[in-house]
């Protein structure tokens, strides 16, 4: 399969599109035809580059697992060090990008939605250096979940929204935003985390977040002098896991493997259907209705997942995967122990399943596994799971 093309504005084969009413059709398409003029224009890219490289930290390493190879005694593991990043996680690299729209677009106000509250965070951090107003919507029970982060949201500045429909949970704190951004388009830009949404947001998060692979594909030749065997990311929405894709897709080659929470994990579980406005794979009853999710991981708790991501399933140019809570705590801890490195339990995901499969394979091969986020947010849930645990 050659690398994924849209034939059709704003879809990724049957995936994709706009379902939204036509006032906020109309603000997409400002938004659209706003980020084609900026993405390749070289003074909207200078700056892009100078905040990631100054404010961000960027390049973010591709570092070598040396001691958790040994302990698996397969695949050579390569950590792509996303955790890092200034706000500790991928997400500020979009989020960055989207600003510098958002500022030449005019916007005052700028909303977003959080789930483990990482790209709340990293929203309410760029608002606070450009001086706008922020708004981040997030489930109630992710701001109990997520308390630490709550607090760094409003010490930065923002006013955060805890959402008490529904599950009051991720899904719900992105149906809160786009209610918000049909009652105020005329003066609110919606900041959206992940890769999904109706067009042009999967395909606007994606050109930020690609990033990552960028970076990766770099220097992974540069050390090994040859691509990896595989590139292991965790996929909710699927922001990081297209970032850390995105320059491998014609690299036949190299498999790309996203890793999702068995109790939310719509691309090994879903359907095709409808979900904020777009069309994607999705976890749904027989009306058509979202179907309840749970994750530990609170940043992929959504029972969809991005467009290209359900294109990439159908057509076999990756490969979407399942793992347990249980395999989650023990990978979260044993990278911990090994590495010295606390990921995020979205992270933990990825090296739940990387490291199983590391130990299938012989030691000339390689893996990538995206360090998506880092795990402070995360150490006093743990603490009290294996406390009960331990407590049984």
């Amino acid at each position: 399969m050659s690398q994924v093309s849209q034939v059709e504005r704003g879809y990724f084969g049957e995936f994709g599109g706009s379902f939204v009413p036509s006032d906020l059709q109309n603000v997409l398409d400002i938004l659209e035809e706003q980020f084609l003029k900026y993405k390749d224009d070289p003074e909207f890219n200078e700056e892009f580059h100078y905040y990631l490289q100054e404010y961000v930290g960027r390049e973010t390493p591709l570092y070598f697992a040396e001691r958790l190879t040994k302990e698996l005694g397969g695949a050579k593991i390569y950590l792509k060090r996303e955790d890092l990043n200034h706000t500790g996680s991928h997400k500020i690299n979009n989020v960055i990008g989207q600003i510098l729209l958002a500022k030449r677009m005019g916007a005052k106000r700028v909303i977003a939605e959080t789930g483990a509250g990482q790209h709340g965070v990293a929203t309410a951090t760029a608002c606070a250096m450009f001086g706008m107003d922020c708004t981040i919507y997030m489930g109630a029970e992710d701001t109990k979940r997520q308390a630490l982060n709550v607090f760094r949201m409003e010490l930065l500045g923002a006013k955060v929204v805890p959402v008490t429909k529904g599950q009051a949970r991720l899904k719900d704190a992105v149906d809160e935003a786009f209610a918000d951004l049909v009652q105020n388009y005329d003066h609110t830009f919606y900041l959206l985390g992940s890769a999904v949404g109706p067009h042009p947001f999967p395909t606007m998060v994606k050109h930020f977040q690609s990033v990552i692979s960028k970076e990766s594909r770099r220097q992974i030749l540069k050390k090994e002098g040859c691509l990896p065997y595989a590139v292991i990311a965790c996929i909710g929405g699927g922001s990081n896991a297209i970032g850390s894709f995105a320059e491998y897709l014609p690299d036949q080659e190299v498999r790309l493997i996203g890793v999702e929470p068995c109790q939310a994990a719509s691309l090994t579980q879903g359907t095709a259907g409808l979900l904020h406005g777009f069309k994607c794979l999705v976890l749904q009853d027989e009306n058509g209705n979202p179907m309840p999710t749970y994750s530990i991981a609170a940043g992929l708790d959504y029972p969809g997942c991005g467009p290209e991501h359900s294109y990439l399933k159908n057509s076999g140019r990756a490969e979407y995967v399942a793992v347990t809570n249980e395999e989650v705590l023990e990978a979260f801890q044993l990278l911990s122990k090994i590495e010295g490195i606390i990921p995020a339990l979205e992270s933990a995901h990825a090296v739940a399943y990387g490291i199983k499969l590391a130990a299938t394979l012989n030691q000339n091969q390689t893996i990538i596994m995206n360090i998506s986020g880092r795990g402070d947010k995360d150490v006093e849930q743990v603490f009290h799971m294996l406390k009960k645990e331990k407590n049984r």
